[in-house]
């Protein structure tokens, strides 16, 4: 009986805490739409660290520039990848 109710009490943390993580997940992509659009109207500069990166895509490395990308922004290695992509598709 106290093992089922235990199991219960987890499975309903579990629930809880993935239907939070789901809705800071929400509100992160939001804040980030949010912050793309404020950062075109104030026609923020560019990156510095975006030439170096373009350098190093132009010679070949992108790894070493996905590299550089997680280094510099702390980014993950997915997010630094997307990025790289993106800059990918300028310097073509």
């Amino acid at each position: 009986m106290e093992f089922y109710i235990v199991n219960v009490l987890i499975l309903f943390i579990c629930l809880y805490l993935l239907s939070t993580v789901s809705k800071l997940n929400s509100r992160v992509k939001g804040l980030e739409n949010t912050l793309e659009q404020i950062s075109k109207q104030v026609d923020l500069p560019e990156s510095p660290i975006n030439n170096e990166l373009r350098q190093l895509l132009k010679e070949g490395n992108d790894v070493k520039a996905v590299k550089r990308v997680r280094e510099t922004s702390g980014l993950s290695l997915i997010e630094a990848k997307q990025y790289i992509d993106v800059l990918k598709l300028e310097v073509k």
